[in-house]
This record gives C-alpha cells, sequence and structure tokens, in this order.
C-alpha cells in the first residue's frame, strides 16, 4: 500500500481527544520480544471487522513492572479485537534493543507499526527502514516534539511540557515553595519535558532527582534519604504512578511533611488519592493511545484515514484528577482502562 499521503499547510497546531478540557491549561516496560493478542481487548464491544486480517506491530519502551504500560496494551488490545488485527506486542527500555524490536517487525512484513519515541535519535533509522518499505509508522506516548522529524504519520499523546506546566501552576496554587521532580529514567526526553515544564511555571525551587525506576527498594531509600536531608522540600513530583506511591511511604518513613503529587495513574493511585495519600495525578489517558493508535492504522489501511491533518498531533490529555473528581475515574481504573 502506498504510504504517501499528504501534508497540509500549517492547520490548527494541536487536535484534542477527550480530556484536555478538564484543565485550565490543558510514558515505561520487560523485554516481551513479541507476545500476541490476536483476540484480546476485554472492553472491545462494537464487533470484530469484517475487513481482510492484519497484523500489526506495537512496540514501546517499557521497563519491567511499570504497570503504566499495562493500560496501554489493553487499549491496543481492544482496538485489534474491533478491528481484525493480529497485534504482536514487544517492549524494552534500552533504546537500542527497542529499535531492534521494531526491524524484527519490518522483517515479519507487518502492517503497521506504533511506536514509542522515548529516545527518538536511536529509533530513527529503523524508522526510516519502515517507511521505505511502505509500512506505515504511527506514534504514541513519548515523542511529540519529533515524531514528524523522524516522519511518522500519526501521534497519539500528550504535550509533555504542557501538561509539566499544568503541574507547576497547580503548584503555585498549593503554595509550594521547594519540589523535588523525580525522573526514573535517565535521558527518557518525555520524563524530561515534564520537569522542564514544571520549572518553567513553578515560581518556588525545582530540583531534579534521578532514581533507578527499575528498583523500586532503590527508589524508596533515595526519595527518604532526600526528604531527610532536605527537611525544605514540600512537594515530591513523581513521573508514574508506581513512584508516586513509594514517594508516600518514602515521606512517611522520612518523618517529612512534603506532599506528592504525580503524572499518570493505575487503580491503587486512584485509592491514594481518595485518602489523601496522593494529593491529585496528571492523567494522559493511556488506554486511548494504545486505542487510537492500532486503530489509526485499521483506518489508513482501509480508508486511507489519517488524524490530524498530518501536521497535528491527537491529544490525549492532560487532566487533572483529585479529590474532587476521582470517584468518577475510580471504576474505569479499576478495570484498568484508566
Amino acid at each position: 500500500m502506498d504510504r504517501s499521503y499528504p501534508r497540509s499547510r500549517k492547520l490548527a497546531p494541536m487536535v484534542a481527544v477527550a480530556a484536555a478540557a478538564a484543565l485550565t491549561l490543558a510514558g515505561c516496560s520487560s523485554s516481551s520480544g513479541g507476545k500476541e493478542a490476536e483476540e484480546g481487548g476485554a472492553n472491545a464491544s462494537a464487533g470484530k471487522a469484517n475487513t481482510p486480517r492484519m497484523t500489526v506491530a506495537l512496540v514501546t519502551h517499557q521497563a519491567p513492572g511499570d504497570t503504566f504500560w499495562d493500560i496501554v496494551r489493553k487499549g491496543a488490545e481492544a482496538a485489534a479485537a474491533k478491528d481484525n488485527i493480529k497485534l504482536i506486542y514487544s517492549a524494552d527500555p534500552n533504546a537500542g534493543n527497542q529499535a531492534n524490536l521494531v526491524q524484527n517487525a519490518i522483517d515479519q512484513k507487518v502492517d503497521g507499526i506504533a511506536i514509542t519515541l522515548a529516545k527518538p535519535d536511536a529509533m530513527k533509522d529503523v524508522v526510516s527502514k519502515a517507511t521505505k518499505q511502505n509500512i506505515p509508522v504511527v506514534g504514541l506516548n513519548s515523542g511529540v516534539s519529533e515524531w514528524q522529524k523522524l516522519g511518522l504519520m500519526e501521534f497519539f499523546g500528550q504535550d509533555e511540557t504542557v501538561a509539566g506546566e499544568a503541574l507547576g501552576k497547580r503548584l503555585n496554587e498549593s503554595g509550594a515553595k521547594k519540589a523535588v521532580c523525580v525522573i526514573q529514567e535517565q535521558g527518557n526526553i518525555g520524563l524530561t519535558q515534564r520537569c522542564d515544564g514544571v520549572k518553567k511555571t513553578f515560581e518556588g525551587t525545582t530540583e531534579i532527582l534521578n532514581v533507578n525506576g527499575t528498583d523500586m527498594p532503590s527508589v524508596k531509600s533515595t526519595i527518604t534519604a532526600k526528604l531527610k536531608t532536605d527537611s525544605d522540600t514540600d512537594y515530591v513530583v513523581a513521573l508514574g504512578a508506581p513512584y508516586a506511591l513509594t514517594a508516600a511511604q518514602s515521606v512517611d518513613e522520612a518523618g517529612s511533611k512534603a506532599k506528592v503529587a504525580t503524572f499518570d495513574l493505575n487503580k491503587q493511585l486512584t485509592g491514594a488519592i481518595s485518602k489523601g495519600d496522593i494529593e491529585f495525578a496528571v492523567d494522559q489517558q493511556p488506554y486511548l493511545q494504545g486505542y487510537l493508535a492500532i486503530d489509526s492504522l485499521w483506518l489508513y489501511k482501509n480508508n486511507g484515514n489519517y488524524m490530524g491533518g498530518g501536521e497535528a498531533p491527537v491529544l490525549t490529555g492532560p487532566a487533572f484528577v483529585d479529590k474532587t473528581n476521582v470517584e468518577k475515574i475510580d471504576a474505569f481504573a479499576a478495570k484498568g482502562t484508566r
């Protein structure tokens, strides 16, 4: 199939989907190596398409134990089940290994590829190989500032800088003076953009704390040590739900008065918001990212459709979740879709 598609002249800068209106301003997995979800997606209810069977690869930078990606994958599986797609999922947090997984998908002559761009430079060559073989490639979650440069057809996610800026303003409203932004994967462009966004709008002091996100006991001890030696810290900003829950334990262990805010949700995190252990979260709707990425490849192959006019990302967030609205989200989080 001819992959070429027209680039519109500058359209609206962004296409917003779903929750962006919830804000006033407004990734991340273990080597899976190719697990298939041929009929998966417990939440698919629209029936199966009668179009010819497709094979699509979803390749992410998921790190071991990061449950965020379970939600992304569940959305992808639901779209695959609806669209009569054989979905091949694989992941590796090492950028070189992730690129090799994309090459594996190319070698299998898949009908489409969805990838994350946590470290875009490492993906540039392999994306070029895919497009030269007329395999459409879309991006999700990480790489909103890079997807067009690499020649991807579409992108589904949130602008991490905008999300960070929104969180920074929220800290100002809370009266915070000093925040620690915890990065669990050094070199991940999306995580860096989040903390940079916080720094840009937060009127207090923002410090970066790098931790080893694949070793949760180490994450806990590093945050605890920071809080014990820096009693002025009044907010810990985590960049993922598991790390926020660990940060809350560190606050207790350190005897700190710091509060915890985070990006991203899971079912444990919504409960922690309800109990007051976590102040708020910024939700980017990972289920929607996975669903739209896979569904978009079906739409392109069968209808020639592509979203955003080839110019704008399709935004799935950000939106705040706190005590005022967590009850509305909790039931979906319990099903693993938020």
